[in-house]
């Protein structure tokens, strides 16, 4: 390796829940590339991303920093984020990296990168699907080709919008995972997706006409983690053609899952359930990370940034509310994030605690969902979560809420700042909302450019 730092590749894929990854052991083989690559690293079995959506989950991957610390809570967050939280491109760029943000422009997270490229990450072909991983590789290749030519190391960051809705890959991926009739008339799984009116517009405007199957729109959904597999695994073969792959640091990871035919939020990412915390985050370098290792215990997407500076011995005086996983990787003993607070604000309000056995999700404001203020559900007798054990175990909600409450007034102390979950109020058009209705009828997507609007201000 040159006398000089490690480069830095940090692949963040937006909407990507692990338990759909082969890699995480999901019955469809849609990761075989990232597989391959995995085995060269150490992958973390129990990653999560705590603050959801886009905005606040990229806040805490790039600072390193929790809500608090990077007062992020909203899809649309207004202003900067916390000017005392410095980003992982300013850390780096203050080393002397060279930085580049493919697809992260317009969001509060992606300042302090010294150049910006975009794609078109929604775009749609004449052939009707979206063809976004390749239109990622049309610029994000020339620009890894130019950065491994320069004398400084470089901090490369590709934000991939596969598997993100529309999910609509290109052939073969639409049909690999399933080989039924979308459109049979007796299946009437779609219905209660095209009858929830603030999406309904959306997802007519992508999804093909006169499909009725929800298994269908799942497998699509899968096609779109295999499709962009694919195309990543080009981007591994010209790092080895560049010979990079021993000088490079290659992070995967996602800034939060995605619900599917799950809880009601049909095929969006809202709703503080795992499907929508559970990330998968892999850390690949020859001589630094170990290889073919897998690692239990919790961690959490502010963990990556104090990592990454880790593993690329970068010194800095900026504190994190996250912590290195480097320890563990060299076998020695980590604090897990056995519990933590987690948080929403992206169609609805709501906050909540997770502990190994229980979560605990409390609605600051009625939801468009008309679900309860209160939800509980016991982690290992239920994990898809679908029991509300609220009234039951009144006790439990008691303990849990006294726990987030006792957290929440540390932080504030620590910080100085009120909970962001309380400030926030105008998240959402119309919001803070009165009743459930008013949600219900405020609330609207109308179709895929109405939709990209409201992704975090980015712009083509």
């Amino acid at each position: 390796m040159p006398n000089r730092h490690p480069n830095l590749l940090l692949i963040g894929v937006d909407s990507l829940r692990r338990d759909h990854m082969s890699l995480y052991g999901y019955q469809h083989l849609t990761t075989p590339h990232v597989d391959r690559f995995a085995e060269g690293g150490t992958v973390f079995e129990s990653a999560f991303s705590p603050h959801v959506p886009t905005t606040s989950g990229y806040g805490s991957m790039l600072t390193g920093r929790d809500c608090f610390g990077t007062n992020t809570v909203a899809l649309r967050h207004k202003g900067p984020m916390a000017e005392d939280a410095p980003t992982l491109a300013e850390l780096l760029g203050g080393a002397g990296y060279s930085t580049v943000s493919v697809g992260f422009n317009g969001n509060p997270a992606s300042r302090g990168f010294g150049k910006y490229v975009q794609y078109g990450g929604w775009s749609i072909g004449d052939d009707g699907r979206a063809h976004k991983a390749e239109a990622l590789n049309d610029v994000a290749l020339p620009e890894l080709r130019r950065l491994a030519s320069a004398d400084e190391p470089f901090f490369l960051f590709l934000r991939h919008m596969d598997p993100h809705t529309p999910y609509l890959p290109p052939a073969p991926f639409e049909r690999l995972f399933y080989g039924g009739d979308e459109c049979d008339p007796a299946n009437t799984s779609l219905e209660p997706v095209y009858q929830f009116k603030p999406f309904a517009d959306y997802f007519k405007s992508w999804l093909p006409e006169g499909v009725t199957d929800k298994d269908y729109v799942v497998a699509q959904y899968d096609g779109g983690i295999a499709y962009m597999d694919t195309c990543i695994a080009n981007l591994f073969a010209e790092l080895t053609e560049l010979g990079l792959d021993e000088e490079t640091l290659v992070v995967f990871t996602s800034d939060h899952g995605e619900t599917l035919y799950d809880h009601d939020c049909w095929f969006d990412h809202h709703g503080i359930y795992d499907t929508t915390l559970v990330v998968p985050l892999i850390f690949r370098l020859p001589g630094r990370v170990p290889a073919d290792l897998r690692l239990d215990g919790n961690c959490l997407l502010q963990d990556v940034t104090p990592t990454v500076l880790d593993l690329l011995d970068i010194k800095t005086t900026a504190s994190f509310d996250g912590q290195s996983l480097v320890p563990q990787m060299r076998g020695e003993r980590r604090r897990p994030s056995t519990e933590f607070y987690i948080t929403e604000c992206t169609w609805m309000r709501k906050h909540g605690w997770r502990t190994p056995q229980w979560k605990l999700i409390h609605a600051l404001e009625p939801d468009f969902h008309f679900k309860p203020e209160i939800e509980l559900y016991n982690l290992i007798n239920d994990p898809e979560e679908n029991q509300n054990l609220a009234e039951q175990e009144p006790e439990v909600v008691e303990l849990l809420e006294g726990r987030m409450q006792s957290w929440i007034a540390r932080r504030e102390k620590e910080t100085g700042q009120t909970n962001p979950m309380a400030t926030n109020l105008d998240w959402a058009p119309g919001a803070p909302f009165k009743s459930s209705q008013e949600a219900y009828d405020s609330l609207h997507i109308g179709d895929v450019k109405k939709a990209r609007s409201l992704q975090a201000k980015d712009k083509e």
